[in-house]
């Protein structure tokens, strides 16, 4: 019998579940709740329903999707019997799913679906502290009851309901370690994913205390260590991180702190080299000043020396032609003469200290020497996480082959960035992230802004990249010119505020 059908009489089974109340929404919630899916599990018998069951599972990989070992527990119950019925968040249709490991002691399954790929959400496994916010998502029951008009409403794509509370402690539930907590949660949030204000998972809730004669209710969920050992015994990789939450705010104020430092190191080694280049140039000049000295004396005693044998030879000539030897005294005055005016051309030439020039030399190369470079060629890049604000599992290190033209890898043309540097915006085809990647050759910092966008959003900047001409290198200004023009229009359309901003630092690769 079709799911439509049996989930008509599935309605009667709500009536008894408690109110729900869901929170304002925010934009790492919203991102994380795209890989949100209820999950649906229907036994029938002779093609007429008997039992259903619904929770809430989240996706661990683009076709695998975790939930409570509860929520499948019908088939079991029903061998042959039961069909597992998948829901995203987003799109127009749902999905059947197949469970491919099962744990009762956790409370875990691992259910893989065909057909759709779902946004992966992040496991966080750094440190958390009593009273630090969170956030559930997923389908309770008893708001599904209140606004529900129809079975189709039942598999039609919806967002999950958001709930928060804050962390109360770390307890052990039938010898599962679980978190307690105070988001509140209801049948149909079992299997769904218990969040940090980031968006990462930190359990999957499975289960809630209940208020009795005034006491407060208080929900549990399998912790991430327990769900990292399931999914590492059924051979199912899962993206971890754990960075603590930041907000862009705070990633803003790092960075401007890092700046300021970066400024005072090099106003530091500006007024280093500047005492370097005084020094040096005081050097310079006393050499200058001690060669200079030395030559002009050299060429003034030997311009002295030409003159005494100038006038040494004229008084030989003199003597030779008293004595009748004209001959020899024509070559004598001659000779005379010759040392006369090399000596008064030595004289001349002697060198004369120009401090000027020597100045100049030395500003030349001082100038050269403290002038930045731009980077080129083949690039390391490392994360800078104190400057960086990671929703998912971050690439520590980014290597490429920059070209003075904005060519990256020899394949990837990027164009002239507002403020200086350069820009390139990317719109997958497949993944729900849109990247605005940002390179100064100067600083020598690389950034990866990334915004985590619903289905309707990524179908306009898809659109609205097909409108860019500029895909493979060209040293053209102009088509980089309509480059830079086109990628506006993109980032035009993405929200105000990015889910992701990864820094790095790059120098020359060794």
């Amino acid at each position: 019998m079709p799911i439509m059908r049996l989930l008509t009489c599935w309605l009667a089974t709500l009536a008894a579940l408690l109110v729900f109340t869901a929170p304002a929404r925010a934009d790492d919630v919203s991102a994380a709740a795209r890989g949100v899916v209820r999950v649906v599990v229907i036994a029938t018998v002779d093609g007429e329903m008997v039992d259903v069951e619904h929770g809430t599972g989240f996706a661990v990989a683009p076709g695998r999707i975790v939930t409570n070992a509860h929520v499948v527990e019908l088939l079991e119950r029903y061998p042959g019997e039961a069909v597992v019925g998948v829901v995203p968040s987003e799109g127009d249709k749902s999905f059947e799913g197949r469970v491919l490991r099962l744990d009762k002691s956790r409370d875990l399954a691992l259910i893989e679906v065909s057909g759709v790929r779902l946004p992966p959400l992040t496991l966080y496994t750094g440190s958390l502290g009593e009273s630090d916010p969170l956030i559930a998502l997923g389908y309770p029951g008893n708001v599904d009851l209140a606004t529900a008009r129809s079975a189709d409403d039942f598999v039609t794509p919806t967002a999950p309901v958001r709930s928060q509370g804050v962390m109360s402690g770390n307890r052990t539930l039938e010898g599962t370690s679980v978190l307690v907590h105070t988001a509140s949660i209801a049948r149909g949030n079992s299997g769904g994913p218990l969040l940090d204000r980031c968006g990462r998972v930190l359990g999957v809730n499975s289960a809630l205390t209940r208020g009795e004669e005034g006491d407060a209710s208080f929900a549990f969920a399998i912790a991430d260590s327990e769900l990292i050992a399931f999914l590492r015994e059924a051979s199912q990789p899962v993206s971890t991180i754990a960075t603590p939450c930041l907000t862009l705010a705070d990633a803003d104020a790092r960075d401007r702190a890092d700046a300021e430092r970066q400024s005072v190191e090099d106003r530091e080694r500006a007024r280093a080299a500047a005492e370097r280049a005084r020094d040096e140039r005081e050097t310079a000049l006393e050499k200058a000043k001690a060669d200079n000295a030395e030559t002009r004396e050299n060429m003034i005693a030997l311009a002295a020396l030409l003159l005494a044998l100038s006038v040494l030879a004229a008084g030989g000539a003199g003597l030779l032609a008293t004595r009748g030897q004209k001959r020899q005294a024509i070559y004598a005055g001659i000779g005379g003469g010759v040392l006369l005016l090399g000596a008064i051309v030595t004289f001349v030439l002697r060198p004369d200290f120009d401090p000027d020039s020597v100045a100049a030399a030395d500003e030349s190369g001082r100038t050269a020497a403290t002038r930045v470079a731009p980077l080129n060629g083949a690039l390391s890049c490392t994360l800078v996480p104190e400057r960086s604000r990671i929703i998912l599992s971050p690439v520590e290190t980014v290597r490429f082959d920059w070209r003075a033209d904005g060519c990256m890898n020899g394949r990837t043309q990027y164009a002239e960035a507002p403020g200086g540097g350069w820009e390139r915006i990317l719109v997958p085809s497949e993944d729900a992230t849109v990247s605005v990647l940002r390179f100064d050759p100067v600083s020598g910092s690389y950034t990866n802004t990334r915004y985590l966008l619903s289905a309707e959003a990524m179908t306009r900047a898809r659109s609205l990249r097909g409108q860019v001409q500029q895909k493979a290198c060209a040293a053209d200004t102009g088509g980089r010119a309509a480059l830079a023009t086109q990628q506006s229009a993109i980032r035009t359309a993405l929200p105000a505020q990015a889910n992701e901003r990864l820094v790095y630092r790059c120098t020359a690769a060794k």
